[in-house]
């Protein structure tokens, strides 16, 4: 019987090559794609991002976990797309223009990925228009987009605006230090998260509405 609750443990413990051996034992027994990804990975992913969101661990232990689910995804991802399994849905995020800083949303990529969703990295000094082109090719129903100054907060304002007049059916959540629900709220963004955890739930609330 595959061990996807071992397979889950492993990748919180952020052991990338205990995780690919029980990825592949795991689809060698039979088990789908998908159910490796759910009751495995994500299972996993969904307990670090609770405890990073209790502060019981910090961020270079997401990152080894984070790490350990894409050696694993290394191997599952084909046989998700060969099976013709979903992605939970398709989210576009970057860091806004004029500012460079990437951890953050490097994190948030991470979790989403760990979450079952396609995700659209743009990078950083990433303009409205490129947010907005991106969503269109990719079909993608959420941008993603995160801030680290004061200076260049404001710029998601412009990409909020974009994304609106565009057309397209596309969510806007924001994040990054300096940035708060309230002002979320003042420049229309759907949807504002704290941290890497938060942002998960957030983007599971926006695409499932």
């Amino acid at each position: 019987m595959a061990d996807l609750e071992g397979l889950a443990i492993s990748l919180m413990r952020g052991k990338q090559d205990e995780v690919k051996a029980k990825v592949q034992a795991a689809l060698d027994e039979g088990v789908s794609p998908v159910t490796v990804l759910n009751d495995g990975l994500v299972a996993g992913m969904s307990v670090v991002g609770e405890r990073f969101r209790k502060n019981l661990i910090y961020v270079p232990e997401v990152l080894i976990s984070a790490r350990a689910m894409r050696g694993g995804m290394e191997i599952l991802k084909p046989k998700l797309a060969a099976s013709g399994a979903q992605p939970a849905g398709k989210v576009v995020v970057g860091t806004v223009k004029g500012d460079l800083h990437d951890i953050g949303k490097n994190l948030v990529a991470m979790m989403l990925q760990g979450g079952g969703y396609e995700v659209i990295d743009l990078g950083t000094d990433v303009s409205a228009e490129k947010f907005v082109a991106a969503a269109k090719e990719k079909g993608a129903s959420l941008i993603g987009m995160s801030a680290l100054l004061t200076t260049t907060m404001p710029y998601m304002s412009q990409v909020v605006q974009a994304a609106k007049a565009s057309g397209l059916k596309i969510k806007t959540m924001i994040g990054g230090a300096p940035v708060t629900q309230q002002y979320a709220n003042e420049i229309g963004a759907d949807g504002y998260a704290a941290d890497a955890a938060s942002a998960v739930e957030l983007a599971r609330r926006l695409c499932a509405a």
